[in-house]
């Protein structure tokens, strides 16, 4: 057998197989009984609840990987892509546009396999646990925005990609990190004013105590932004959430409506508290660095295997080109991407920490801080008790209870 394929059956086959095991324990790893912090902010029933929330959860993640992987070991082992391949070469395009149709094709025939699972999880266990406010209207136009973009956006990096592959010989990795550096800190500035408010609507914060609070611990930390705005959030969901986004002068701050709803003025600047501490502390530089640097390393390793024969009979493939290299590649690639995500999951971990005690200091108001991230876990019925290896592997954020502890101890 392919030696080829023979990994990659091995490696999909093996992260599925983690993943199941990585779910059962963290299923078993539930406790029924209220942690102490948590008293007065759940009570049984929705204790209970949250706890059913993750089990349906698990279970249909269960349904869905297995989904996947049937379907993935299926178009490998009987041919899929080379179907899909002599199908778009019959066009008669050429190279660039070819390679455009037989990615965009896998694309939007993956996304039309799970459009079914989508619209369960949103409009069935969603509804079921009270969080989903979306609208058959907006569900569409999501689909339809989402589309559009990957058109538009992602068709012009995947041509420019396939050009400096086929144009520019052994550095054409190089020419490719280079544009897609250019090209990731643009989107960076556009992003909050151009992609964002396609789906947001982004309204400045209104004149009161929460702009005031805001604005004078931003002017105390010596943080200078464009500007704080509400997110319409609840046209989707209950869950809250805010974040910063843009870089340099173009920062601003983003508060959900449903955030606004639960929290006190003093939790709310807590909340930005912490994300300015990831600004001050340097997380955002060193985030941007980490992808780039491993957008390098990722296009390097690609270098070598463009157009590899061995590659391409894996996947039982009449003809050879740069644009299936692309695409099998990610199958290469994937243990490699793993390894550097669970870095970056770890270092995530270790920077929410930071931020926390970051905003616990300057706020000076620990418990303000605490009550917040409580609040945040029960509106999103949050699993209180996730098993260690579940964190280990996936978790970009620490358990709500090894971060509350880590706060108490400061």
């Amino acid at each position: 057998m392919n030696r080829y394929l023979i990994f990659i059956l091995a490696v999909l086959i093996g992260s599925y197989l983690l993943d199941q095991v990585v779910r059962f324990l963290n299923l078993k790893n539930l406790k029924p009984e209220l942690p102490e912090e948590f008293v007065g902010y759940y009570d049984v029933d929705k204790y209970a609840k949250s706890q059913e929330y993750g089990r349906v959860g698990s279970r249909f993640g269960f349904i869905t990987g297995t989904f996947d992987i049937i379907l993935i070991l299926a178009f490998i082992l009987f041919g899929g892509f080379n179907w899909v391949d002599n199908i778009v070469r019959s066009i008669g395009w050429g190279a660039i546009p070819t390679g455009l149709l037989f990615v965009g094709v896998l694309i939007f025939g993956s996304q039309l396999l799970n459009l079914p699972f989508s619209l369960y999880s949103t409009f069935v266990i969603e509804e079921k646990f009270g969080f989903n406010r979306t609208t058959a209207k907006t569900f569409i136009m999501d689909i339809l925005k989402g589309i559009l973009l990957t058109i538009i956006i992602g068709g012009a990096v995947m041509a420019l990609i396939l050009w400096f592959f086929s144009e520019r010989g052994e550095l054409a990795w190089l020419y490719v990190w280079i544009a897609l550096t250019v090209f990731q800190l643009f989107m960076m500035l556009i992003a909050p004013v151009v992609i964002l408010p396609l789906f947001n609507k982004f309204t400045p914060l209104a004149e009161g105590e929460l702009k005031e609070s805001i604005l004078a611990y931003a002017k105390k930390q010596n943080f200078k932004m464009s500007g704080i705005f509400t997110i319409d959030g609840s046209k989707r969901s209950s869950k809250s959430n805010a974040f910063f986004t843009g870089i340099g002068k173009f920062k601003r701050i983003a508060l959900y409506d449903t955030l606004i709803e639960k929290q006190s003025v003093d939790e709310l600047v807590c909340v930005l508290a912490h994300e300015i501490g990831h600004s001050k502390l340097g997380h955002i530089p060193k985030g941007i660095i980490t992808s780039i640097l491993s957008t390098g390393l990722m296009l390097f390793i690609l270098s070598m295997f463009i157009n590899n024969p061995g590659l391409f009979a894996a996947f039982k493939m009449d003809n050879i080109s740069i644009y299936a290299s692309l695409t099998f590649f990610s199958f290469i690639y994937s243990p490699v991407s793993m390894v550097i995500g669970l870095i970056k999951t770890i270092t995530s971990r270790k920077h929410e920490h930071q931020a926390d005690a970051y905003a616990t200091r300057t706020t000076k108001k620990p418990e303000s801080m605490i009550t917040a991230l409580k609040k945040l876990s029960v509106s999103t019925l949050a699993n209180l008790t996730p098993h260690p290896l579940k964190v280990f592997l996936e978790y970009d954020h620490p358990p709500v209870l090894e971060r509350i502890k880590a706060i108490r101890a400061l």
